[in-house]
């Protein structure tokens, strides 16, 4: 499997690892579907984990090039839908980086509502400006409600990739922990989150992104149509 979860004391630990770059594609989505629906059945909060080294470096440019132009919009579909079902699902999710988040890997750090970093060095950054493409209208959003707004511009019309520090700096993070502590610090987050009432925290999570909600959800199938 790509993707993988455990439940341990209310808290769904859901980890992405494809043995390779934890690449965004059809394959990767249903699993991270499946472990969401187990988690939101038993569990109280969500760590969403990759593995050492690699959180997820975006979409699967290999499936990008050979699905054709419709087969492209199908996966972007379907991973803003991931992205709204994280962003504004009923369960707390944090977000454990140990390694590379690049392109969807970022818009995906911007769907948590905690990130824990690790402290050292690797990369953090939506890199479409630097590969030629177009930002589908789900990244400027949750980029625009998660990024500090000084970094906007570097950030995603520029294509500037930070390093652990200048991602908390920019907002691509909330804090950093050691590299062996930063599951852990995400576990510890996710169980104070658990112990908040939950249906308040739903309410309150959906009410308060409704606006950025609705402009990605408009934005299926027309991802680059402003």
């Amino acid at each position: 499997m790509s993707a993988t979860v455990e439940i341990t004391n209310d808290i769904a630990l859901i980890r992405m690892d494809d043995g390779k770059a934890n690449a965004i594609n059809f394959e990767m989505i249903a699993a991270l579907n499946a472990a969401l629906d187990k988690a939101e059945a038993e569990a109280k909060a969500i760590v969403l984990a990759g593995r050492e080294g690699r959180f997820s470096g975006g979409f699967d440019l290999n499936a990008f090039a050979s699905l054709g132009a419709d087969g492209v919009y199908k996966l972007l579909d379907a991973g803003a839908e991931l992205l709204l079902r994280l962003y504004g699902g009923p369960l707390p999710v944090v977000a454990a980086c140990t390694g590379h988040a690049i392109a969807m890997g970022v818009f995906i750090l911007h769907a948590c509502d905690t990130r824990v970093g690790k402290s050292g060095e690797y990369k953090i950054g939506a890199n479409e400006a630097i590969t030629g493409m177009q930002l589908p209208i789900f990244a400027m959003e949750l980029a625009r409600d998660r990024l500090s707004p000084p970094h906007l511009t570097r950030a995603m019309i520029q294509g500037f990739i930070y390093n652990p520090q200048g991602a908390l700096e920019a907002g691509y993070f909330d804090m950093l922990a050691e590299s062996d502590q930063v599951e852990a610090k995400a576990m510890a987050v996710a169980g104070q989150l658990a112990q908040l009432p939950g249906k308040a925290y739903a309410w309150n999570r959906k009410s308060i992104r409704k606006a950025t909600l609705d402009r990605i959800r408009a934005s299926l199938g027309a991802h680059h149509k402003l």
